[in-house]
């Protein structure tokens, strides 16, 4: 079992750990399909950090120097979006946070009030100002996906988008940051409704998802159409549209997204 640790228990410096190598463009290191182990990194590194404990051994995020190649390590360097499936996903998960920690720690390296460098925290995850003490903890963007239903003459139906960030005809459920002062459920009527002109209710959670691209959590619900006719917001969306079972565009099927895990759960309620 992995549990959080940002130190080392005192005398336990030297030990073997497992090591999250990743690099700049987030691909991670595998040594016979499984991340390095040893009491040091598999090859140069320009920061690491403890991530926690997994039965007992430490499991270290440790990011690549940008100089550094396959060659300089016996393996292989996978994509994250592309080790989904290749690895355990517990690893995964682990990659992802490992991927957060690396992306907060490159980022804060000078304090954003005052411009002076920062330190590492002596007892917690955070970076701290070493002119006027602010401290930075790791960035965590909570943003809603919800997957809009309704009932029709002809059956069931899902509200499904084609957004202007996917490449090719991909369409997935509508999905949208948190704004500050704002509830998650808040969140999925405004969202939804600026989205399609959509208006929803019976906003009900589902589950949630740590998504490492680069520092979000998903927080995934299901909600009932209301009334409202489509009408895309373009400068977010290329095309929207009702979706019975059977008519499906191309879309995310269970996998590696919370998306997909609406989806599937929809569909077997509806079957």
């Amino acid at each position: 079992m992995f549990v959080p640790h940002v130190y080392l228990p005192s005398g336990s410096s030297e030990v073997v750990g497992r090591w999250i190598v990743i690099d700049p463009k987030q691909n991670v290191l595998l040594v016979d399909g499984d991340f390095p182990v040893g009491v040091q990194p598999p090859l140069a590194v320009v920061g690491r950090h403890l991530l926690g404990l997994e039965e007992g051994e430490p499991v270290w995020a440790a990011a690549a120097d940008g100089d550094a190649s396959v060659g300089d390590a016996e393996g292989q360097w996978v994509n994250l979006r592309a080790l989904y499936g290749a690895i355990p996903e517990t690893d995964w998960v682990l990659a992802g946070r490992a991927a957060q920690v690396l992306v907060w720690d490159r980022d804060h390296q000078f304090c954003g009030r005052c411009g002076a460098s920062t330190k590492s925290h002596p007892v917690d995850r955070a970076r701290t100002c070493q002119a006027c003490s602010l401290m930075a903890f790791p960035r965590i963007s909570p943003a809603v996906i919800m997957l809009v239903e309704r009932e029709t003459d002809s059956g069931p139906e899902v509200l499904l988008a084609w957004g202007r960030k996917f490449p090719g005809r991909f369409f997935s459920a509508l999905a949208g940051f948190v704004e500050p002062g704002e509830s998650l459920e808040e969140c999925v009527v405004r969202e939804v409704f600026e989205e399609t002109a959509i208006v929803v209710n019976n906003v009900a959670y589902h589950g949630s998802q740590p998504w490492p691209f680069p520092h979000s959590l998903m927080v995934g619900f299901n909600a009932s159409y209301v009334s409202g006719e489509i009408s895309v917001q373009e400068e977010e969306i290329v095309e929207a549209g009702w979706f019975s079972p059977g008519e499906l565009p191309t879309v995310p099927r269970g996998g590696m997204s919370i998306a997909g895990w609406l989806l599937e759960d929809w569909l077997r309620r509806v079957a």
